[in-house]
């Protein structure tokens, strides 16, 4: 019995260990604030499990400065890396997801469904971009996927664009975009509402503004996910191209998409890990005092040692499993998404996106110039702007 005590008690030193590995990022230059540049120097010397992290910040601050090719491979990897984690179940990433005994911040990133809903997104327009609706559409339908419960089907994605786009890539087609469209309109909540779908719209505008959410933990092991709305004035956006002037209001909040799951607000406690530890340290104070207290008689000395080794090797294992929330977040999202497409004849056009305030005020130092030439016959000019792109742009 003794000999089992002991063997016990080695066990749990070694999950303790085990539970105690830590990784430290150790960058070769302190941070710039560029994520350009931070990324690559942390994709050169940061750990393994932020790389997807700085991939998803990299791609989006490269589409801000007009660099569109270097964003493509990027969200190419993280992508690959998200479905390999979802679709593999002997991956060793995905065996660490599911594990009590790593800390949430020290598993591989993939990021909240939000995110990883945007990292869809943005390979979606840029696919459009250059001339593939259908790979666009693929894209904003496996968004949809990544925002939905496939598994209990307890809720349905419910990002306003992500039906639209898709839709609107199926009648640019020559299909069927019309169901779509109805899912869209019966989620968006503008004013004015989405229109509808003209197919002889050459020119379509990707806009986003706003800074996205950020997270925080909370709780007595820090377990529960929260998240924070930053206030920025933008409410709105106007496009105007020559004559015409085309009203766009957000249709996506990323706030409400990092706090819901089809509409309803979601419980951010790892309730799974919490309760297990709570659970396994309770178990292992009753049987150290139990024990003890057998073992201080000398008849039940060696039963008393036995139930004071589970009850040791109970506060080890709640001692390594780690319900700590991951708050590591994708920090430079926007926090709405709009879109609009416009009817423009072919040759050079300049246009002007202001973002406005709720009283419907420009928002000063935030107006954008995109200069576009637009081709001659069949074909998509795609625009992405944001409020913090580079201005003036041409296209």
């Amino acid at each position: 019995m003794r000999k089992r005590c002991h063997c016990l008690l080695a066990l749990g030193a070694a999950l303790l260990l085990a539970g105690c590995e830590t990784t430290h990022y150790t960058p070769g230059q302190p941070l710039t604030g560029d994520a350009r540049i931070d990324g690559r120097e942390a994709l050169e010397h940061g750990p393994a499990r932020d790389r997807v992290l700085w991939q998803y910040r990299m791609a989006v601050a490269a589409m801000r400065q007009g660099q569109f090719a270097e964003a493509k491979p990027l969200l190419d990897e993280a992508i690959g890396r998200i479905s390999a984690i979802y679709s593999n179940v002997k991956d060793k990433d995905a065996k660490k997801a599911r594990s009590y005994f790593h800390a949430e911040g020290k598993k591989t990133f993939i990021g909240e469904p939000y995110e990883r809903v945007m990292a869809y997104y943005y390979r979606g327009l840029l696919y459009w971009m250059d001339g593939e609706p259908d790979n666009a559409r693929a894209c904003f339908r496996n968004g949809q996927l990544q925002d939905s419960d496939t598994t209990d089907k307890g809720y349905a994605a419910d990002y306003v664009l992500l039906d639209y786009l898709d839709g609107f890539a199926s009648a640019k087609l020559g299909g069927d975009g019309s169901d779509a469209y109805r899912r869209a309109l019966a989620l968006s909540k503008s004013q004015p509402p989405l229109p509808p779908y003209n197919t002889k719209a050459n020119v379509l505008l990707f806009l986003e503004f706003g800074p996205g959410p950020t997270k925080y933990a909370t709780g007595e092991y820090a377990q529960e996910l929260r998240f924070r709305r930053h206030d920025a004035p933008m409410r709105n956006a106007r496009v105007i191209a020559g004559q015409q002037t085309a009203w766009v209001p957000p249709y996506d909040d990323l706030f409400y998409q990092a706090t819901t799951r089809g509409g309803r607000v979601m419980d951010h406690i790892l309730a799974n890990k919490a309760v297990f530890k709570s659970t396994t340290d309770t178990l292992g104070t009753a049987a150290l005092i139990s024990g003890a207290i057998l073992a201080s008689d000398h008849n039940t000395q060696t039963a008393g040692l036995a139930v004071m080794g589970v009850g040791l090797l109970s506060k080890i294992i709640a001692s390594a499993s780690n319900p700590e929330a991951d708050t590591r977040a994708w920090d430079n999202l926007p926090n709405f998404l709009s879109f609009v497409a416009l009817e423009l004849p072919p040759g050079q056009h300049t246009l002007t996106v202001e973002f406005l305030n709720e009283a419907g005020q420009v928002v000063a130092n935030l107006t954008k110039t995109v200069t576009l030439n637009v081709p001659v016959g069949s074909g998509d000019k795609v625009v992405y702007v944001s409020d913090r792109s580079l201005t003036p742009q041409t296209l």
